[in-house]
């Protein structure tokens, strides 16, 4: 039986499993193969909605073209130079990026910048005299990074929380860390270069970096393809610490022998998948919005309710006040304490009260099981925090030194019905269940 005796409807489902590639293999064997493998526009609209996720036909700077299988002529063209598995996976990594964006955090969205060239990227490795892996360098196709000059009328209240990567604050530390475009790359690894530390890493190039404290950077390790964070020893002798899991690195090449996997990659794809997880959220206070890195999902966020205050509390690891060849101060961890009471009120005996204040604390913690430290003390930072029914959660922020990983807190507030000045009731104790202090496996 011939082939064309099956019909077209058959021919096109047989010819829409060969994909792209097979397809116009196909499209050369006869006339009527080539009408069916050419001509049929819904064919090609579905290789670039499975391949590339797109919705119209668009070239790679966004332009319409006339036809889904110009469109997909356009993206093979402009990345012919590198393996067409690894460009799917970037544009997901981007798409997932920019889709939580739109939803959550649209200020963000603007601040990115369009693909660099291929002769902008070349002048970045000619200038720094690196060849960068090929994940990253068709990250930067897709994405030059965040334009760091953010226009005031983005609607947010400080231009500079605006971060891709996101951060935290405790005490007068605040970090929010933005991805760098390859024009801020070369400046920033310069100066870094003449640093005292940084002699022997001509290949480290710089790709991220915090826009208020520059006391956090992030670099590439252009030959290895490892993502390194520098520590409070950076300038001085540069120590840094890995980003990514080493056996994530290990044997994933092309057939030419090319690194088709590196950490840059897999640092936004994580990333991206902590941000659509809801492990990591938008936090607003004020005016002000940023990607905030302390945990909301258990099990690295704690919850326990007492009768009816909600304690929540969770720890990040801050690489750039950490000290690794310190024992008192090797391992430095932000924790987040947020705490509210329910919409039934404080609860006691079965006694309701439309209030309670915070009075005292008690933290006893951990490090690999051993108590290292019991401290008990008046208010949080300085505060005495008053709770009421439907009120936005209370958050205060603090730090503390481990000299091992991994360790953990734990411990209970004392509060009063009422107020502090105008008691109701006799104290009850609060619990905070224990939340993890561990360096992780992704350093953000």
């Amino acid at each position: 039986m011939a082939l064309e005796s099956v019909g077209d409807l058959a021919i096109h489902v047989i010819i829409s499993k060969l994909g792209a590639t097979g397809a116009a293999s196909v499209a050369c064997v006869s006339r009527r193969f080539r009408s069916w493998a050419s001509e049929d526009d819904s064919l090609w609209e579905k290789f670039c909605s499975d391949e590339l996720a797109l919705k119209s036909p668009v070239d790679p700077l966004g332009r319409p073209t006339a036809s889904f299988k110009e469109a997909y002529s356009s993206w093979r063209n402009a990345f012919h130079m590198y393996p067409w598995s690894l460009v799917i996976r970037v544009k997901r990594c981007w798409d997932r990026l920019k889709n939580w964006l739109a939803a959550n955090f649209p200020e963000v969205l603007g601040t990115l910048r369009n693909g660099a060239t291929e002769e902008e990227i070349k002048n970045l490795e000619v200038t720094l005299q690196v060849k960068l892996p090929l994940p990253t360098r068709v990250l930067y196709r897709f994405c030059d990074g965040q334009e760091l000059d953010v226009d005031e009328s983005s609607g947010s209240a400080d231009k500079s929380l605006l971060g891709l990567i996101g951060g935290y604050s405790f005490y007068s530390h605040l970090v929010n860390v933005f991805l760098l475009p390859s024009h801020r790359v070369i400046e920033i690894t310069k100066i870094i270069q003449r640093q005292s530390g940084f002699n022997n890493r001509s290949k480290y190039i710089a790709v991220a970096v915090s826009s208020i404290y520059s006391g956090k950077f992030f670099f590439l390790d252009c030959t290895r393809g490892q993502l390194f964070v520098g520590t409070r020893n950076l300038t001085s002798d540069g120590e840094m610490i890995t980003c990514v899991p080493e056996s994530l690195l290990s044997s994933v090449h092309d057939s030419d022998g090319s690194l088709i996997q590196d950490a840059m990659l897999l640092w936004l794809e994580e990333h991206a998948r902590r941000l659509e997880s809801g492990i990591v959220k938008v936090r607003k206070e004020g005016d002000m919005k940023w990607i905030n890195l302390f945990p909301e999902q258990p099990p690295l966020c704690s919850t326990a309710v007492t009768n009816g205050v909600k304690v929540r509390a969770s720890s990040v690891f801050v690489p750039e006040q950490s000290n690794c060849q310190d024992e008192d101060d090797r391992f430095c961890f932000g924790y987040s304490i947020r705490m509210s009471l329910l919409s039934e009120g404080c609860i006691i005996n079965g006694m309701k009260f439309g209030s309670c204040q915070l009075y005292w604390r008690n933290w006893v913690i951990r490090a690999n099981d051993t108590v290292v430290d019991n401290f008990n003390g008046e208010g949080v930072i300085g505060k005495f925090p008053l709770l009421r029914p439907g009120e936005e959660e209370f958050v205060y922020e603090s730090c503390t030194y481990m000299t091992s990983s991994p360790g953990s807190i734990e411990g209970f507030f004392t509060f009063i019905p009422g107020r502090l000045a105008d008691p109701v009731g006799a104290p009850f104790q609060v619990e905070v269940a224990s939340f993890p202090l561990q360096v992780p496996d992704y350093i953000f």
